[in-house]
């Protein structure tokens, strides 16, 4: 969840440094810290409390420190406290050696207490501190180069991690080393860079590499060379980052989020046109053959947070058209279930990052099994990406805010399109009707657009509900996977209780929380459930509830049930989330604006969770 920068070079490294870390805040940020060597000197390393601000001001904006070989890092804390102390970078007790960490050594304690019992002192509670230590003393002991120590060190713990650290006796080389947390490595011009993610670096290079899992690398200058466990140089492929620099830039808005809520029309469309070809859906870049769409029995989406809400989706969709059996799991169970899978099973994993622990290990879990994997991922050359057996690639582009939107909206039209094409090859559609169900996904990113002309009425509503303590969300089917994320939205960035519900579990329960002007949000886009669900609103606001109703176009008679409208545009109802849920993530944002919050960076919340 935290951020990692690094930087070699011909330039001052502070400054790239601090500026990587600003692109890299919505990945933590309670401290942050750089550590600078210049030349043969001692290393300075400066860290901070709180936002990256404050260590911004406390080094002049980098130009304070000299050196152009440096690392830095922002926080989101697991081990310790959010403290100075326990920020990032840490270092041996001479300082030489300095690093900084993502991710959790899972045996820090008993390592922590075998370096105690040869000497070292420890002043942090982090299990950073205990790994820096532990590579500088195998360094020391059997007097080893740094790939060498670092590999030793490698082998001994447990956990997940990507590491940067910086050797005395190798002035100008940043060492760095991964199991599962996500690291970069860019060159250009005779400069390296380390980032945990793409926005860190893209502003000065789109050359990166991918280091892989239990792999170390060099960087030197210019130069990055790579290494396996035994110290042995391995080759790598350079890949270039298509993303425009701009898209990771607010680009005149006041947030990320709300920049990001209206880049959905074309995050949908450009999803749609890789797949989309000649009027036909073509799944060829995906690798899914004919002959293994024909050969599923069952689907198993699995996924977490809002991700998992676009699997709730999905199953409605893809069970109805393709009439394949849908199970979806959240990430965080799926293997510790010890889930059953059978040989003609596929496993859908989805995530935005490409690196979330809890899908990665469910990915891991299913092809341990030898079951058909597919990752719907965001980020090219993802842990995910690399290890699935198909990819399907989400083009929403570089997504900042914590609170994801676009990225959401691209993975749910992802899940229309496997859906569709997968009734056509099994014959549960028509030529006719696929081709309409088509029509239908294409016009998807104009409505998107033509629903975004409600933002200020929303946001006059949000306004109103600003010091709401509980608002409920109900709908049916697809509706309520609306619902889910809907009350997602609202709890994640506004910090007022929300809860989703099948309208339908109202009366076991639920309705007793119904008090006197209590918001309840209902969805209700699909005509077979219409009927059930005005009649679920009619008992909460009959009991006091004041009522929100979000429905298509043409429902004009729900206005004599509810006390505030809000219309989407009529699309086929299978696609409906994908309208309804733009004025939600709107409520939210709004709602959280109206509150004085930080919309973008949201507490105790990490944008991308690479630990369990």
């Amino acid at each position: 969840m935290c951020g990692i920068v690094g930087f070699t070079g011909k330039r001052k490294a502070a400054p790239i440094l601090l500026d990587g870390l600003s692109k890299l805040e919505y990945r933590g940020y309670d401290s942050a810290g750089i550590a600078v060597r210049d030349g043969s000197a001692d290393a300075e390393v400066i860290k901070t409390k709180g936002r990256l601000s404050n260590l911004y001001n406390k080094t002049n904006g980098g130009e304070s420190v000299n050196g152009f070989c440096g690392v830095g890092h922002t926080r989101w804390a697991t081990h310790g406290e959010p403290s100075e102390n326990n920020a990032h970078p840490h270092y041996s007790d001479d300082m030489n050696v300095i690093g900084v960490h993502n991710g959790i050594i899972e045996s820090y304690q008993e390592i922590k207490d075998k370096l105690i019992r040869r000497g070292y002192l420890f002043h942090t509670q982090t299990d950073t501190e205990v790994l820096i230590k532990y590579i500088d003393y195998y360094y020391k002991k059997y007097k080893m180069g740094p790939i060498d120590a670092i590999a030793k060190t490698m082998v001994r713990i447990r956990g997940s991690y990507a590491v940067a650290v910086m050797f005395k006796d190798y002035p100008g080389e940043i060492y760095v080393a991964r199991k599962d947390s996500p690291m970069i490595l860019g060159i250009k011009d005779g400069e390296s860079y380390i980032a945990s993610d793409v926005p860190a670096i893209l502003k000065y290079t789109r050359n990166v590499y991918y280091i892989g899992n239990m792999e170390m690398a060099r960087l030197s200058g210019g130069e990055i060379s790579f290494f396996n466990l035994d110290g042995e140089k391995i080759e790598k492929e350079l890949t270039e980052i298509k993303w425009d620099a701009e898209a990771a830039e607010k680009g005149g808005y006041e947030h990320f989020m709300i920049k990001e809520i209206h880049e959905q029309p074309k995050a949908v469309k450009d999803t749609i046109n890789s797949t989309i070809i000649d009027g036909k859906i073509d799944l060829t870049s995906v690798g899914l053959t004919e002959e293994l769409i024909q050969s599923i029995d069952m689907i198993h989406i699995v996924a977490c947070g809002s991700a998992y809400h676009v699997g709730v989706a999905a199953q409605y969709v893809i069970e109805d058209i393709a009439r394949i059996r849908v199970r979806v799991e959240l990430a965080s169970e799926f293997r510790y279930r010890r889930p059953l899978l059978n040989k003609n099973d596929l496993v859908v994993v989805i995530s935005q990052s490409g690196e979330t622990a809890d899908t990665l290990a469910a990915l891991r879990e299913a092809k341990s099994q030898n079951i058909h994997t597919l990752a719907m991922v965001n980020v090219v050359g993802s842990s995910i990406a690399r290890e699935a057996d198909n990819v399907f690639y989400t083009l929403a582009g570089p997504e900042i805010a914590v609170a994801t939107t676009k990225a959401y909206s691209a993975q749910l039209v992802s899940c229309y399109l496997l859906a569709i094409q997968m009734a056509k090859v099994r014959g549960k559609v028509d030529d006719k009707k696929y081709k309409q169900l088509i029509s239908s996904i294409e016009q998807l990113p104009w409505q998107i657009e033509k629903t975004l002309d409600n933002t200020e009425r929303i946001q006059w509503f949000a306004a109103k509900f600003a010091n709401a303590k509980d608002i409920f969300f109900i709908g049916r089917g697809v509706d309520y996977a609306i619902s889910l994320e809907g009350s997602l939205k609202m709890k994640e960035i506004s910090y007022v209780h929300s809860e989703a519900y099948a309208a339908g579990e109202l009366k076991h329960g639920t309705i007793s929380l119904i008090e006197e002007g209590t918001l309840v949000i209902s969805v209700l886009t699909q005509s077979e459930l219409y009927e059930k669900m005005v009649s679920n609103m009619v008992e909460v606001k009959s009991r006091g509830a004041y009522l929100m109703g979000l429905t298509s176009f043409g429902h004009y008679d729900i206005e004599d049930t509810v006390d505030f409208t809000v219309y989407v545009p009529n699309t086929d109802e299978h696609f409906a989330a994908s309208l309804a849920v733009i004025p939600l993530q709107l409520m939210g944002y709004y709602m959280s604006l109206a509150r004085g919050l930080d919309v973008d960076k949201p507490r105790n919340l990490a944008k991308s969770v690479t630990v369990e």
